[in-house]
């Protein structure tokens, strides 16, 4: 689902300012995909184009390819619609697919951006931690 050499090099360039980015790719997506929702919905081919052009460049940004070719897929066949003053009923399928993929792509990519991936632990039994109380020995 994400190529993880692709992400590891956008961390690498993007530097300290890579959780932002990925900040503005979860802010970008969410409205690209509610957009190209709205559009097919409408039936306007033309209001597909861009959301699914700007999620396919975001997406393969930080290695998401499966979800770069599903926008991609969306965009070329918006694009031909347009041309052919048709409506975009043969996207239908794609778009459907594009909210479960978009949401389990950003939850992985969150997950390995998160500073706690390598440091969460487990808390012993009995032993207090952050919203825990410690349990006295002997109870």
């Amino acid at each position: 689902m994400v190529d993880w050499t692709a992400y590891n090099a956008a961390r690498a360039e993007l530097g300290s300012g890579f959780v932002r980015i990925l900040g503005y790719f979860r802010e970008d997506g969410v409205k690209s995909v509610a957009a190209i929702e709205a559009a097919m919905r409408a039936g306007q081919a033309a209001a597909l184009v861009i959301p699914a052009h700007t999620l396919k460049g975001e997406a393969r940004q930080f290695g998401a390819e499966p979800l770069a070719m599903l926008a991609e897929t969306i965009e070329v066949i918006a694009r031909d619609c347009v041309e052919r003053q048709d409506t975009p009923e043969q996207a239908l399928e794609d778009v459907t697919k594009l909210r479960p993929l978009f949401e389990e792509t950003l939850a992985l990519l969150e997950r390995e951006a998160s500073p706690l991936v390598t440091t969460r632990r487990p808390v012993a039994p009995g032993v207090g931690g952050f919203g825990r109380r410690a349990v006295p020995s002997g109870q």
